[in-house]
């Protein structure tokens, strides 16, 4: 998908006000999966990415253990603009749902398999919206 496509599957998806926030909520939500999963993961993520969303990945990733919860509160903190972690774990579902239609399969399942089980509510099955 290009950028402006995955913007705004992510805007409809997540029920964002306007085109920047959901970009903002995009590289929060990779910025932090970047720290979360490791080795060259990330960078085999970021080649399937349009460069803008690429960018938020690290080269190599850092692997830092922490929930799930965590994951949303530095989300949650990254997005800025007094962001809920409620709000943040809307957002970061609505990103990984549009991630899981915007790279191969196989890539999504990599990466989903570095995350523990308590993961599986950011992965969830949230319906995609395209316009």
């Amino acid at each position: 998908m290009k950028q402006d496509e995955i913007v705004s599957a992510i805007r409809a998806t997540g029920g964002f006000d306007s085109a920047r926030q959901a970009e903002t909520a995009v590289r929060a939500t990779l910025t932090v999966l970047g720290e979360r999963i490791s080795g060259g993961e990330t960078r085999d993520l970021a080649a399937q990415l349009p460069a803008a969303f690429a960018e938020a990945l690290p080269p190599v990733g850092a692997g830092e253990r922490f929930g799930v919860n965590e994951f949303y509160r530095r989300v949650a903190e990254l997005e800025g603009d007094s962001c809920t972690a409620p709000k943040a774990r809307r957002h970061a579902r609505a990103v990984m749902a549009v991630l899981k239609t915007s790279v191969s399969p196989a890539e999504f399942e990599d990466v989903a398999a570095q995350l523990p089980n308590d993961y599986a509510d950011l992965l969830g099955r949230e319906p995609v919206i395209h316009y």
